[in-house]
């Protein structure tokens, strides 16, 4: 065990600021319930409802959970990495949160659709465990993009065109889910985009244009 936890201490930058996301998280559900911004574009309006999306946007949990995992134990470096680069648009969220409550108001009222399937069902266990406040950046669109971000830019993953359009792919459905589901506005997306932008340069800096990155050689 103790082998173990020194051959992956580098995990410890995420997992101790996972607790205390959560909680701090929690607390904003539970208290932030009303007086908040509405959060709204007129591109929204644009957007239909489809309960479809509800698959990549439950899918999101288990694609960020296993990324992380996959680079706790295979790439130390990255892991380093992505962890700032989470832990950052995440903190954003927390503070824009906390000092400028804010929520959407685009929810469908699910009994008026005149339909009934299992995609429903589950869109509608969705609205009960999860409010519609706290919804700026989209941490849904922010972690995907910082995980793909992460998964184009190991050098373990060199020549892997494959899973790294599978994982494109996922991504984009995930960022598309957002609105389709009507969880997110347009600018809440775009505010993720934004904060993205920023944060992985100044993350990840040079070591994009070393030559690890370009021959592929393996970090540690």
């Amino acid at each position: 065990m103790k082998e173990f936890v020194k051959k992956y201490r580098h995990a410890w930058l995420i997992l101790t600021y996972l607790p205390i996301y959560m909680v701090w998280f929690l607390l904003l559900e539970r208290y932030i319930t009303k007086d908040y911004h509405i959060i709204e574009s007129t591109l929204d309006a644009y957007i239909p409802f489809n309960e479809l999306f509800i698959v990549p946007y439950l899918l999101w949990f288990p694609f960020i959970a296993v990324s992380v995992l996959y680079f706790i134990f295979r790439d130390r470096t990255e892991c380093y990495r992505l962890s700032g680069l989470l832990i950052t648009g995440m903190t954003v969220f927390l503070l824009v949160s906390t000092f400028y409550p804010n929520g959407v108001a685009l929810r469908p009222v699910l009994s008026e659709l005149n339909r009934d399937n299992l995609f429903l069902d589950l869109v509608a266990a969705l609205h009960k465990a999860d409010t519609s406040t706290n919804v700026c950046p989209s941490i849904h669109v922010y972690n995907s993009l910082a995980v793909c971000f992460a998964f184009f830019t190991s050098a373990h993953l060199k020549g892997k065109r494959l899973l790294k359009a599978g994982i494109l792919i996922l991504t984009v459905l995930i960022c598309m889910s957002t609105v389709f589901l009507k969880q997110h506005s347009v600018i809440d997306v775009i505010w993720a985009v934004a904060i993205m932008a920023v944060a992985a340069p100044a993350i990840y800096g040079r070591c994009l244009f070393k030559k690890g990155h370009r021959t592929g050689t393996v970090s540690e």
